[in-house]
Parts: structure tokens; C-alpha cells; sequence
């Protein structure tokens, strides 16, 4: 990719950067995507799933299908850098490098409609709503492989603090499932000065995080990754008042389904003797949003292989640790083999900086890397 080109590819990460859309609203975004698209000589299939659109090429005779997903929403942050292409739209930035992972497929998707060539059907999703983790499924209940198979479905997400350069790859669980737990507990409200007329459920709360906390230390091996997190507490208006009721949100994550049912069988035995100990009733509502993303090992090696290229400029390792985020693309690789993967995002802010933070910034340097990585898979699976 020349200069002039790279600057054109950086305008478009810019440009979505400085307008971010948030969740399925990514109106002006997939309109530009899919501008760009059709003037590169792919055919646009748009308002897949909502505003998910697919573009398709298709060359030779080759009966191989090959999808590549880039996911394209934002999230409600108010973003805190100061450079010229900081979001202009308040409450909402690209704190997460969708602006950059879409860009790069489009970049992808010139280089290969010019450049490359291939026996086979390419297919390339960009999908909205991956932050809320419903865009995927939605794409799929839309019918997304129905409509256009694949026979494998690739993704990638930029890492900070790792080197640009960098490709993470590994076969099997790389990213953790997601659950929401919704949690109400119903006492009997009352004066703050008579607590012994009430049924406190401030006091059954405090039990329940203390008890919550001791199921990773005392009912999971070390070898079982969970994490179990409270985000949400809502009890109360004032400070002599002893609420009726509290209301609280919990993310699990797990590597298996297995570890997710202990957990669950555990929390509910602990709510039956807060329930007991405190004399107030406690609902529990579990909301599972994604399973695990889980990378199979052909699709994988495929991957590694294909990135091995001398001249791909990219140093490929083996993840080291397990990461507990949780990715909606698990939906399309529960019904697909294929692999996600990891591009380092530099060191230092704004590239090194924890994404979902209001100063982080996706690496333009990126841009080229990941379309080079693209266009070598598609190369590697379509021949």
C-alpha cells in the first residue's frame, strides 16, 4: 500500500473516529462502508440483522467460501483526547478500535479486489452492535450464512501494550464467555432510627457480595478461570431511610459451560441462606449473552501459516495468558470454524492505553498490517 493510499485509508479511520455511532445505529457508518465497497467492485448485500451489511466477490470457479468480519460500533464515552480527529459527537468515541478494524477490512478489500488472486467466494460482514454483544446474533438470525456460506469466519481486535507488529494466535478458547446476573432483594423498608421494625436488604446485600466473592476461592480449583463482578447497585433515596428493596447487576465470565453451571448452582444456595439469615426474598434472573470464543485448530494453523510469509512483517506468538473479555463473534464460530486473533496496538497513550477508556486511540500503522494480514488469509484459503 503507497503513501498516498495509506493517507486515504487514514482519512476513512479518522473520519469514523470524529462520528462515532453507537450499538445497532450505525447508520452513516455502514453507508460508508458500503459506498466504498461497491466502488471496489464487490457486490453490497445491506440491513442484515439490522444496519450488518455483506460484501461479496466471487472469482474463478472455486467452490470455497471464506468469510471476514469487522465489527463498526462505538461506545457511550466522552472522549478525553485532544487531537485533531477526537469525536466530535459528545458521550460517544471509538474507545475500542472498531474504527480501525473496519477501516483495515476496507483496506483489505481494495487491496484484494485489485490485487489478488483467487478460486472461491469471498465474503466480508461488518457488523453492528458488538459492544451490547447482540449485533452477531442478530446477523445470524437474519440468516447471515444461509444467505452467504462460509466455510470459514475469520476476525481480529487490536491489543494495547502489546507491539505493533505483533499477531496473537492461538487454537482454542482464547476469550471468555458472558453472563448478567440481575439481582433483586425484597425486605421490609422503614425509619433509620427503628431497623428493628425492617427486614434490611442493605444488610442482605453486604452478605451477598462477601458471599459471591468466596465462590472463585472456595468452590473453583485454580485451574477453572472465572471472574464474577458487580457493576450495578441501585438501593434507596436518602440517608434515614431503610429501603424495601435493592437492586443489583453482576458480569460472570467463564472459559466453559461447565465451570459457569457451578458457579450458578452455587449463588443460588447462597441466596437461599441470605434469604434465611435475613428474612427478605431474593430473585435471580440469568441472562447468557455470548458462549466462549473458541478458535479451531485447521482454521488456526491455516492462519499462522499464512502469516508466516517473510514479507508480511508480522511477528506471530502464542497467547500466554487467558483473557476474560467475552467477544459476540463467539456466535459465528459456534456455528463456523475459524480463528480470532490479536494485532499488538503499541505501548504508551493513547495506543497502550486500556481500551474502553476515554484516552485510548487505535494505531494507524495498523491499518496496513491488518489488511496485509487479510489479504495473505484470503490468498492462503482461496488457493
Amino acid at each position: 500500500m503507497d503513501t498516498l493510499r495509506l493517507d486515504s485509508f487514514i482519512a476513512i479511520r479518522h473520519h469514523l473516529h470524529q462520528h462515532p455511532e453507537i450499538e445497532g445505529d450505525t447508520v452513516q457508518t455502514s453507508q460508508l462502508v458500503a459506498d466504498h465497497l461497491s466502488a471496489y467492485g464487490y457486490k453490497v448485500h445491506r440491513h442484515i440483522g439490522g444496519h450488518g451489511l455483506v460484501a461479496v466477490l466471487r472469482r474463478g470457479t472455486g467452490t470455497k467460501s471464506l468469510g471476514i468480519r469487522a465489527d463498526m460500533d462505538a461506545l457511550p464515552i466522552h472522549e478525553q483526547n485532544n487531537f485533531a480527529h477526537a469525536s466530535k459527537i459528545a458521550g460517544r468515541m471509538h474507545a475500542c478500535g472498531h474504527d480501525g478494524h473496519t477501516t483495515i477490512l476496507l483496506a483489505a478489500a481494495k487491496q484484494i479486489a485489485q490485487h489478488c488472486d483467487f478460486n472461491g467466494t469471498l465474503n466480508l460482514i461488518f457488523q453492528p452492535a458488538e459492544e451490547n454483544l447482540t449485533g452477531a446474533k442478530a446477523m445470524l438470525e437474519a440468516g447471515l450464512f444461509e444467505q452467504f456460506p462460509c466455510d470459514a469466519i475469520y476476525a481480529l481486535h487490536n491489543l494495547p501494550g502489546i507491539p505493533v507488529g505483533t499477531a496473537i494466535v492461538q487454537a482454542g478458547t482464547v476469550m471468555a464467555s458472558s453472563q448478567r446476573v440481575l439481582c433483586k432483594i425484597i425486605g421490609k423498608g422503614g425509619h433509620g432510627a427503628m431497623p428493628e421494625h425492617t427486614h434490611d436488604p442493605i444488610q442482605a446485600l453486604s452478605a451477598f457480595i462477601n458471599a459471591i466473592q468466596s465462590i472463585k476461592s472456595r468452590n473453583l480449583n485454580v485451574q477453572e478461570y472465572a471472574v464474577i463482578s458487580i457493576g450495578s447497585i441501585h438501593a434507596g433515596a436518602t440517608y434515614n431511610v431503610i429501603p424495601n428493596e435493592v437492586e443489583l447487576q453482576l458480569s460472570i465470565r467463564t472459559d466453559t459451560q461447565a465451570v459457569l453451571n457451578k458457579i450458578n448452582h452455587r449463588m443460588v444456595q447462597i441466596v437461599r441462606g441470605i434469604e434465611l439469615s435475613f428474612n427478605v426474598h431474593i430473585s435471580l434472573v440469568f441472562d447468557y449473552l455470548v458462549p466462549p470464543v473458541i478458535n479451531s485448530s485447521a482454521e488456526t494453523l491455516l492462519l499462522e501459516q499464512a502469516l508466516a510469509d517473510e514479507d508480511s512483517g508480522i511477528n506471530v506468538v502464542p497467547q500466554t495468558t487467558t483473557m476474560m473479555a467475552s467477544e459476540d463473534f463467539a456466535w459465528m464460530l459456534a456455528q463456523r470454524p475459524g480463528c480470532y486473533f490479536f494485532l499488538g496496538n503499541g505501548e504508551g497513550e493513547p495506543y497502550g492505553c486500556s481500551i474502553h477508556n476515554a484516552h485510548y486511540d487505535f494505531n494507524d500503522q495498523n491499518i496496513v498490517l491488518g489488511a496485509h494480514c487479510w489479504t495473505l488469509l484470503v490468498e492462503k484459503y482461496l488457493n
